[in-house]
């Protein structure tokens, strides 16, 4: 890799966050001992996320109303890019993605900065709802097969985006489905995405709290990726 690689990679972390009041402050402090900006897009939350996030040192954008992921990933990523950032790298607000992963994501991004760099959890002996596996082996399957290209996780949140391909492509959903969605838009207008193995966290399933709703959030997937599924 040439030193023209490395400088191709301006990376800051960008956080989406809903009511992550209890986690938001140690996901800011870990992700900021291996990126110096570290962007937290609040959904909307009524909990005082934005405020916790502030005060361990994240720069803030807000939402006045709940809007989705989708649309909070959108929002870091055109304020990443207006600030001159070239990369943005997301991770979930619930402390399941590690900061000391970030280094992982970063080295594969530096190695091909035009691609699309996807986290693969490794879940190991951690205990995952079986609704949950099914959830993500069927979206795996779907994803791939219209994306035409192998993705190891489609579902995993963290990420790193080269930011000026990425925000030209459509968007279909700005909910639970963009992370979906995006991965198609990027194999057809040939941005690579590749996989990199990085472990995670998983707590007890009786203390998680997610704010993807199984029944409504996976029919959102499952309607945004039909069509794509059936134009391919």
């Amino acid at each position: 890799m040439t030193s023209a690689d490395r400088s191709a990679v301006r990376a800051a972390v960008v956080i989406p966050a809903y009511e992550a009041a209890s986690t938001i402050a140690l996901v800011v402090a870990d992700a900021r001992r291996h990126l110096d900006t570290v962007l937290v897009v609040d959904d909307g939350s009524q909990d005082g996320t934005a405020e916790r996030a502030t005060l361990a040192g994240a720069d803030v954008v807000r939402h006045e109303r709940n809007r989705g992921k989708g649309a909070s990933l959108l929002t870091g990523m055109r304020t990443l890019a207006a600030r001159g950032f070239t990369h943005a790298l997301s991770m979930d607000a619930d402390g399941q993605h590690l900061g000391g992963e970030i280094p992982t994501l970063l080295a594969a991004a530096r190695a091909e900065p035009a691609a699309i760099i996807i986290g693969v959890r490794q879940i190991g002996t951690q205990e995952v709802a079986a609704a949950n596996l099914f959830g993500n082996r069927f979206a795996n399957a779907a994803i791939r097969l219209a994306a035409g290209t192998a993705v190891g996780d489609t579902q995993s949140g963290f990420r790193v985006y080269p930011l000026a391909t990425v925000l030209a492509l459509p968007v279909d959903g700005e909910r639970f489905e963009y992370e979906s969605t995006v991965i198609i838009r990027a194999a057809r207008a040939a941005i690579p995405v590749r996989s990199v193995a990085v472990e995670v966290y998983y707590p007890p399933i009786a203390e998680r709290r997610s704010h993807y709703r199984k029944v409504v959030d996976t029919l959102r997937i499952i309607r945004a990726v039909a069509p794509l599924l059936v134009r391919h």
